[in-house]
């Protein structure tokens, strides 16, 4: 008769004195309540990941266009690329590169894209292609001259007194930058 009574296990377990705990009455309380809505937790508008991702990348191409490759020398103001050097032999058996004066690089796109037709002595071939040494065109300022030079010329033409037609002379405005022509 010794026999104790049997406890119920951790029935009151967090609770208060006395009280006891129905789960099916907790739970349904638990239910009833609404969720606090959180600022800030909302998903993001597909939309705007969509605009926010174009403007990235279409930054992205206007730096890879329009960037110069981030290196100094392409961010010349007036769009050439760096002047042609050349090696020369400096003091004590070094090689310093040497940039080449304004004549001399004149000198090397005219006979890259001009000698062909003008000839190096510049007087042109007789009846076909015209004299540029001496002639009207060259000795009446720099900007007919420049005009030809970009759009070309078409149709008959007289220089020094002699007559030219057969020959068309090609626009070189797409070929020679503006720092090549002048």
């Amino acid at each position: 008769m010794n026999e104790e009574p049997k406890s119920p296990g951790r029935i009151g377990q967090g609770m208060d004195y006395g009280e006891q705990a129905d789960v099916q009455q907790v739970h349904a309380a638990v239910q009833r309540e609404k969720r606090e809505p959180r600022t800030g937790a909302e998903p993001l508008s597909i939309w705007l990941i969509a605009i926010y991702g174009l403007a990235v990348f279409f930054g992205g191409a206007y730096l890879g266009r329009y960037s110069g490759n981030f290196i100094t020398g392409g961010l010349d103001p007036m769009g050439a690329p760096p002047p042609a050097k050349k090696a020369a032999a400096g003091p004590g058996g070094g090689e310093q590169v040497a940039e080449l004066s304004p004549h001399d690089r004149g000198k090397k796109i005219f006979a890259a894209n001009c000698q062909t037709c003008h000839q190096a002595s510049g007087l042109g071939v007789p009846g076909q292609y015209p004299p540029l040494a001496g002639s009207e065109f060259t000795n009446g300022g720099s900007r007919r001259m420049g005009m030809i030079v970009l759009k070309g010329l078409q149709g008959p033409v007289k220089v020094k007194g002699q007559q030219f037609g057969s020959a068309v002379m090609q626009p070189w405005d797409k070929t020679l930058t503006d720092q090549k022509i002048a």
